[in-house]
């Protein structure tokens, strides 16, 4: 399965990853470092739980952090695939309910974790309209570019499940 689509106009990220609100940090295997050369993220012991989209090798974490791996294109996604997208920002919810540090991460960090923690932060009562700014406001103006997952957020995930289901 391809999970990703090199796309040259969209510009890594300043940061490995940002925090979106408090304990609940958005991010990508790359960004553009201080030197401005692309450097890779790898995550050690900085979260608590680290769930990602994307899996690419020797980026961590560190054995003995809860890492959820869930790994969806960024593009259309089936029903089986919201329904992941919908547990895992559950599981977030959990998470931060905590008191945990949770990263949710993807390439760059900005349109699959964008649809995980935007879904968590309807799920804690923004709407998805709120959750969209507030996310692109923290992490980049790039974040959640892909206009099918505002799309669906704006629908509501149950809701985009349901229809991809019927249309299966």
């Amino acid at each position: 399965m391809r999970t990703r689509r090199k796309q040259a106009d969209v510009p890594a990220p300043e940061h490995a990853w940002n925090e979106v609100v408090p304990g609940l940090w958005m991010g990508g295997h790359e960004f553009r470092g201080r030197s401005g050369k692309v450097e890779f993220a790898v995550v050690r012991d900085e979260f608590d739980l680290v769930q990602t989209l994307l899996r690419l090798p020797g980026h961590g974490p560190d054995a003995g952090v809860e890492h959820h791996v869930w790994p969806i294109p960024d593009g259309p996604l089936d029903g089986t695939q919201l329904a992941g997208v919908i547990r895992l920002a559950q599981a977030a919810c959990d998470a931060l309910d905590g008191g945990r540090r949770v990263l949710v991460r993807c390439y760059h960090g900005y349109n699959r974790s964008g649809l995980v923690v935007a879904h968590a932060l309807v799920r804690r009562g923004h709407s998805a309209d709120e959750a969209i700014r507030l996310i692109r406001s923290r992490r980049s103006p790039w974040a959640l570019h892909n206009e099918l997952f505002v799309e669906y957020l704006q629908a509501g995930l149950p809701t985009a499940r349901l229809l991809e289901e019927l249309a299966e």
